[in-house]
């Protein structure tokens, strides 16, 4: 297990600010880009889509997804398409999204294939209440899967929806994963992800790539 940089901002947004130019950084170096969803990250990508509007160096990666519909308000690529890939001037050389629509195990099992002989250069990380991270939630069996690079995940928070998620190894041979969490709420969870004993408990714990770095602000580092 490697160790984490951790980098405490003043607040939400220098921390925002922080994250956008790590990924816009890592869009000029070229390659394999994989994104989290969720709200949090919303302002890191608008800023990121102005300080490097043109991404045509990379292909882009979800990290995880809902088995939804790609307009469904609950769907990752939706939420990055609107806060980010709309603003760009020039899209991804490729840009490779979990396809909800379809049954999971067929989604979970095409993303799988897709992956094939790919190392993400970034992965960009987000952090729950609970500790998980992509679709890797607290003690699940996705937690010890080896064998694949991507797989379907049984969702344990809401919205109670089928998942698809990369796999640990997959994103432990990362390059660099950057996490962006902020909040008081997630004060806790960071303690328990980035400074105690690792644990399935807390599934963030145990994902790192090869170089990994906590951006935070003062609310969520709180319990550091």
């Amino acid at each position: 297990m490697t160790d984490v940089d951790i980098v405490v901002h003043d607040d939400e947004t220098a921390a925002a600010e922080d994250a956008a130019a790590r990924i816009a950084a890592a869009v000029a170096a070229g390659g394999h880009i994989g994104l989290s969803g969720g709200s949090g990250p919303r302002p890191a990508y608008e800023r990121a889509a102005i300080l490097r509007p043109d991404w045509s160096p990379v292909e882009l990666w979800w990290i995880d997804d809902r088995c939804v519909p790609p307009a469904d308000g609950r769907s990752n690529y939706r939420i990055i398409r609107e806060s980010l890939l709309d603003g760009l001037a020039r899209q991804p050389a490729e840009v490779h999204r979990i396809r909800g629509e379809l049954d999971v195990e067929a989604a979970a099992a095409e993303y799988d294939a897709a992956l094939a002989g790919v190392t993400l250069s970034f992965a960009f990380m987000g952090l729950g209440p609970d500790g998980h991270t992509a679709s890797l939630f607290p003690n699940g069996p996705e937690l010890d899967v080896t064998d694949r690079r991507a797989v379907a995940a049984e969702a344990r928070m809401e919205p109670f929806v089928p998942r698809v998620t990369m796999t640990r190894p997959v994103l432990a041979a990362a390059e660099t994963m950057v996490y962006l969490v902020t909040g008081e709420a997630k004060a806790d969870a960071v303690a328990r992800a980035f400074a105690d004993t690792p644990s399935p408990d807390t599934p963030a714990s145990l994902v790192r790539g090869q170089r990994t770095v906590a951006l935070l602000d003062r609310a969520a580092a709180t319990r550091l």
